[in-house]
């Protein structure tokens, strides 16, 4: 069977020769893809691996790098931030036409919508999300020099740098004029703090960029899709997970396709809370938190557009992105919102 993406004796060969540890490679199936990076299940003689390759198709310059990705979860692996084994890595494109690198499959759910917790009582979803603040306070807390991340990115700077590299990324991927995303990009330089910590940030941190174990004690088992890491602002993480993070009644953001609803479930911290509960095991002051939510919603609004710049042109794998486009004008408002009046 054809495999979108997978050009399989080819990459079986790889496999054969740079990861005999695997096993022999016997099959290769997508788990998912389209928005993102796309992700492959192999099943070998002695055990499953999973394959990450980069979206077909429309893929920004700064995007999608598998080379970062695979650079941070090496680092992190015996690091307290629960990430997948690695396993190998190829930068040749002529494998399976763009560069991949295969990690240790993880038991774990991926959870986007409410409907996937199962009978998970309210406890448990507090606990779920309690938990997912506190790996996110282990990311920022890792020594990266320490963990050989040093250079990883430059955090001086940050802040400015992240406006003006969406603003060019809006730039190749935007399918109309938005005046407002404009000027909310005018409203973000005004706003940037005069200082900011460096850590390690993953850049797209949610629920479902983790693996979840579901039970009495639920557990985030691994965080997955590392490929935006850099060194840079803690809070500029914590702005985007707000970004995407659903309180129960908000219907405007019932209607952004692009992280499910699980956090409007019973029991679920809601994003001020998410926040404080941040803000204790961290220590940091959240202060200027509405400058990074705003932020989050604006990167955000340029990831969507580029998803339906993709979907334009064919080039997408999966369903559901025949509406995506229209989240791009509520996040710019959300934005503009955020940041207070002009």
């Amino acid at each position: 069977m054809t495999v979108p993406g997978i050009d399989r004796p080819r990459l079986f060969a790889w496999m054969g020769r740079h990861a005999p540890d695997a096993g022999e490679p016997l099959s290769v199936s997508l788990i998912s893809g389209g928005r993102s990076n796309l992700t492959y299940l192999i099943e070998t003689g002695e055990r499953r691996v999973v394959l990450r390759r980069p979206p077909l198709g429309h893929v920004l310059p700064t995007a999608h790098d598998m080379a970062r990705e695979w650079r941070v979860i090496s680092a992190l692996a015996p690091t307290p931030v629960p990430v997948p084994g690695p396993v190998a890595f190829c930068a040749d494109e002529d494998v399976i036409g763009a560069p991949f690198y295969l990690m240790e499959y993880v038991e774990g759910a991926a959870v986007r919508g409410r409907e996937e917790l199962g009978d998970l009582p309210p406890e448990g979803t507090r606990r779920l999300s309690e938990r997912l603040a506190e790996v996110l306070a282990a990311i920022h807390a890792v020594d990266y020099r320490e963990a050989g991340l040093d250079g990883f990115g430059r955090p001086d700077g940050y802040l400015a740098r992240q406006v003006e590299r969406w603003c060019k990324q809006w730039e190749r991927s935007k399918t109309e004029e938005r005046p407002d995303f404009d000027r909310l990009a005018e409203r973000l330089r005004r706003r940037v703090p005069a200082h900011s910590d460096g850590t390690l940030v993953h850049g797209d941190y949610r629920l479902d960029n983790t693996l979840v174990r579901l039970g009495p004690e639920p557990e985030i088992r691994a965080v997955v899709d590392w490929e935006m890491s850099t060194l840079g602002d803690p809070l500029a993480d914590l702005g985007l997970t707000l970004t995407y993070w659903q309180d129960a009644g908000d219907e405007e953001r019932a209607g952004i396709p692009v992280a499910g609803d699980v956090t409007a479930a019973p029991g679920f911290l809601n994003a001020a809370e998410f926040a404080a509960h941040y803000a204790k095991v961290s220590g940091r002051d959240t202060a200027e938190l509405g400058f990074y939510v705003a932020l989050g919603n604006f990167k955000l609004a340029v990831i969507v557009e580029g998803i339906h710049a993709r979907f334009r042109q064919g080039k997408t794998v999966g369903e559901g992105f025949e509406r995506i486009g229209g989240a791009v004008p509520t996040l710019i408002a959300r934005a503009h919102r955020m940041l207070g009046p002009s």
